[in-house]
């Protein structure tokens, strides 16, 4: 497994809002939080943005800050495309970026390669939060292909996956898939899907063991001022660090 997170469980806050200010306000409020570990960027940002100038304020407040990038959802393309996404989310200065490959394996192998050979860690994700996802539940997927682009990324050396935090059951079922393909617990999950979508950091830790990060969106953003961002900020790091317990 990579050192790309040391923390054994933490916070990432999802700065997924639309303005520069805003963002300031969320890196100046949680710069200094023990077990605040990295930042995930997204397409509002950055198709607004691009991609470099909001990692620049991030490392503002917090020089040694790991971002994230969050495509939304990226490994949906043709696999030479791979190549060009790498090698621009590096150029730009992100540490990581998160793929959802649904375009088939030859996509998501070749996708994972490029980042790889950019020296960008990658964190790879099937199942999605939101309702009517899965064919089962009335969505496009079926549950078998979602846990084949898991077993495809175990496949290809990936040790850093995300899951769906709101739902439990979910959690526990691709940790145990995940760990009995890769033959330990060496590896990382990282979970959105708390607070408004309904999802308890708390019962997520539970199901997700100690190598777990929670992915954290308006409890910590949806705040006007730095102040507050800070005290939900903290709570949130408490929250999930007395779940390790």
């Amino acid at each position: 497994m990579s050192d790309f997170i040391k923390y054994g469980r933490s916070i990432i806050p999802a700065c997924d809002v639309s303005s520069l200010t805003h963002l300031a306000r969320i890196a100046d409020g949680t710069a200094h939080i023990p077990g605040i570990t990295a930042y995930k960027v997204g397409i509002d940002l950055v198709i607004r943005f691009g991609l470099a100038q909001p990692i620049r304020i991030i490392r503002e407040y917090s020089p040694t800050a790991l971002v994230i990038y969050d495509h939304q959802k990226a490994g949906n393309d043709i696999p030479a495309m791979g190549k060009k996404f790498a090698d621009a989310v590096k150029a730009s200065g992100a540490d990581a970026a998160i793929l959802f490959p649904f375009a088939g394996p030859a996509t998501e192998k070749a996708w994972i390669t490029a980042c790889e050979k950019a020296e960008l860690v990658v964190l790879v994700g099937s199942h999605m939060t939101h309702e009517e996802f899965i064919a089962e539940q009335g969505g496009f997927i079926p549950l078998d292909q979602l846990e084949r682009v898991y077993d495809i990324a175990v496949d290809c050396g990936i040790t850093d996956f995300v899951v769906p935090g709101n739902q439990t059951d979910m959690v526990r079922k691709y940790r145990d898939r995940i760990g009995k393909r890769i033959g330990s617990d060496d590896f990382r999950l990282y979970a959105p899907g708390f607070v408004t979508q309904g999802g308890k950091i708390s019962e997520a830790g539970e199901a997700a063991g100690e190598k777990w990060h929670a992915i954290v969106g308006t409890a910590i953003y949806d705040h006007e001022h730095t102040r507050q961002i800070y005290e939900a900020a903290r709570q949130l790091t408490a929250e999930i660090t007395q779940s390790a317990s």
